[in-house]
């Protein structure tokens, strides 16, 4: 290479290098986010431009399945990595990261404003040790959704009377059809337990809070019943064959098919579902377990928290008060089908053709109970689901009881799961 060359070439490293180490004229805001159709990514936009420059949004997408996302959340931010401004979260392990100081909690006026006007099952679930470690983004809840054809061979009406599981299962086995429900070996089967043991009354701890000194409640009449419940499904006609494999989807396209007749799952299956059967699905709140007391559905979402390593921590709250704007959850819901967490967007008339069934998707979040919010929600789960895996394997008088013993031996680090 020729002296002038060399000088160029330097010259033009200097210049590269230079660039490489200004700050960007407009401050860039990593949002990790769950994957979806592309409705954050839109909404990333827009709150970009509503910033007149302030900043700008650039999200990076984290695995699909809820306990991967929660896994690189941990690793990236346990490993002090500086490069996540806000992030979505799933509100079981929103726990885990608010205890490990890896969220900057919102506080005063900042917190008032921002979870005013949303459901309160959504901001109970942010909240860990009496602070606001998220804000509500869109909520979640199931369903019972049902075959109206199926429902009516079958004498019920589940528009009009709740129905019990008892009375799901003899319905769908009386009629040659199925109740489908997710009952793989994953943290969605927990979201099942989770709500049969909240809906006779009872809870997986009673006291999450504590820690590594939580104390179970499972082992109970309410975690009895619970087990009973599944069970009774397990060894009836009306099970899926696939009973332990199944998740959401499994779920939703056995409900479709030839045997479908009920299945609880969570509101997206509507906007999913094959519209030649849009005239035959019906949908109620979701099953009691006990006749006499009213259901606890479940409750999902995702929450946006702030990184405690954040370089531009009031820039980070300033989008994440845009993007869960009522206008901006208004429409993420109709777009990516996910309930809003605020109570407003029910009422709007566009969200009603979107969702026909949105009273009932407000009554279910507002009445749907959390899984434990316990910074050890992972461990607990995985305790919970070793137990109570496959369904066919349970019995009320024993698998409760064995849940329980391993829940405690799981936090005091006598079992590594």
């Amino acid at each position: 290479m020729s002296g002038r060359l060399v000088q160029s070439a330097a010259v033009a490293l200097a210049v590269l290098g230079s660039a490489c180490t200004e700050k960007p004229a407009v401050p860039i805001l990593s949002w990790y986010a769950n994957p979806d159709d592309g409705t954050q990514a839109e909404l990333a936009q827009l709150c970009s431009r509503a910033s007149g420059g302030r900043y700008r949004i650039e999200v990076s997408v984290l695995p699909r399945d809820a306990s991967a996302q929660r896994e690189q959340l941990v690793r990236r931010l346990a490993a002090r990595d500086r490069s996540i401004d806000f992030m979505s979260i799933d509100p079981p392990f929103l726990a885990e990261l608010g205890a490990a100081g890896f969220l900057r909690p919102f506080e005063g006026e900042d917190a008032a404003e921002l979870t005013d006007g949303v459901l309160a099952g959504p901001v109970e679930s942010a909240h860990f040790a009496g602070q606001l470690f998220g804000v509500p983004f869109w909520a979640n809840t199931q369903l019972l959704w049902f075959r109206k054809s199926v429902a009516a061979r079958a004498g019920l009406d589940p528009e009009r009377r709740p129905l019990t599981w008892s009375e799901l299962v003899r319905a769908a086995s009386a009629t040659g059809t199925r109740v489908d429900v997710q009952a793989r070996r994953y943290e969605g089967y927990t979201v099942w337990i989770n709500a049969l043991v909240s809906s006779a009354g009872g809870a997986i701890l009673t006291n999450p809070e504590a820690g590594r000194d939580a104390v179970p409640g499972i082992d109970s009449e309410a975690g009895r019943r619970a087990a009973g419940i599944i069970a009774e499904l397990a060894s009836s006609p009306a099970r899926n064959a696939a009973l332990s494999s199944a998740d959401e989807e499994a779920a939703r396209l056995g409900f479709q098919g030839p045997r479908g007749g009920f299945m609880v799952n969570w509101p997206y299956v509507y906007g999913a579902a094959d519209p030649s059967l849009l005239d035959d699905i019906g949908w109620a709140r979701y099953p009691r377990v006990d006749p006499a007391r009213e259901s606890r559905p479940p409750l999902g979402g995702i929450v946006l928290g702030v990184s405690a390593l954040s370089q531009s921590p009031d820039l980070a709250r300033e989008a994440i008060r845009c993007i869960t704007s009522e206008e901006n959850q208004k429409l993420h819901m109709i777009r990516a089908k996910s309930p809003a967490a605020r109570r407003a967007v029910y009422d709007d008339p566009e969200v009603r053709r979107v969702f026909p069934m949105a009273d009932l998707v407000r009554e279910s979040i507002e009445s749907a109970s959390p899984r434990p919010l316990t910074p050890y929600y992972t461990d607990v789960s995985a305790a919970v689901v070793r137990m109570f895996h496959p369904p066919a394997s349970v019995n009320p008088q024993r698998t409760p009881a064995a849940a329980s013993r391993l829940i405690v031996d799981v936090l005091h680090d006598r079992v590594l799961l």
